[in-house]
């Protein structure tokens, strides 16, 4: 059977993008850049016959998501899953703030990124834990077919990483630039291949 190739996305550009900040879940901005960025995806995908297009819920990546389905026959479907980690009280605050505000807290997530999570906010792994069953369950739904999923950061890394089998605390061993594709491919036997990373 033909694979099933997922052509995973990061949204584009985001206001405050030149100082390190956590963003989480807030419904962040995009930059005239960022929106350009999304609209470029539409033309990239505009001859292949993508079957499905998922996103995070979160307008950053619905606004791509959008604009690839102008050019296709099919309608986005937003899951909440797909959100980036829920940061809890640091939403919006720069890494040096925090580094300043938190500085136990700061390092002892520096030290096990996977199980400590800021105040209010979720764990790396339990970010992991709600993205893997809806991964599995959107390859499984469209077994041989192209499908879109416009994601964030580190949602992408979470993906990538299980699929070349990598543990969690490597998330940031792989970079996702605003605006970039990755393509996967699952084959029935449960082998998966990254295609394209970080393009």
């Amino acid at each position: 059977m033909k694979a099933t190739r997922l052509h995973l996305l990061r949204h584009g550009q985001v206001d405050g993008f030149e100082s390190k900040r956590y963003n989480g879940q807030g419904d962040t901005r995009l930059t005239d850049f960022g929106r350009q960025q999304s609209a470029a995806f539409a033309g990239r995908f505009q001859q292949q016959k993508i079957r499905a297009i998922y996103s995070s819920d979160l307008f950053r990546c619905r606004f791509a998501a959008d604009q690839i389905a102008m050019l296709q026959a099919v309608r986005p479907v937003y899951r909440e899953e797909l959100r980036e980690l829920h940061i809890g009280d640091w939403q919006g605050q720069t890494w040096q703030q925090l580094q300043r505000d938190y500085p136990e807290l700061w390092q002892a997530r520096l030290d096990d990124i996977v199980n400590v999570a800021p105040p209010s906010g979720e764990s790396l792994l339990a970010m992991a834990r709600r993205v893997r069953p809806v991964i599995k369950q959107i390859i499984s739904a469209h077994l041989g077919e192209e499908v879109v999923i416009v994601a964030h950061g580190g949602v992408n890394r979470v993906i990538l990483l299980d699929v070349i089998g990598a543990p969690l605390d490597r998330l940031f061993y792989i970079e996702q630039d605003f605006g970039c594709h990755n393509i996967i491919d699952y084959f029935a036997d449960g082998i998966a291949v990254v295609k394209k990373l970080n393009g």
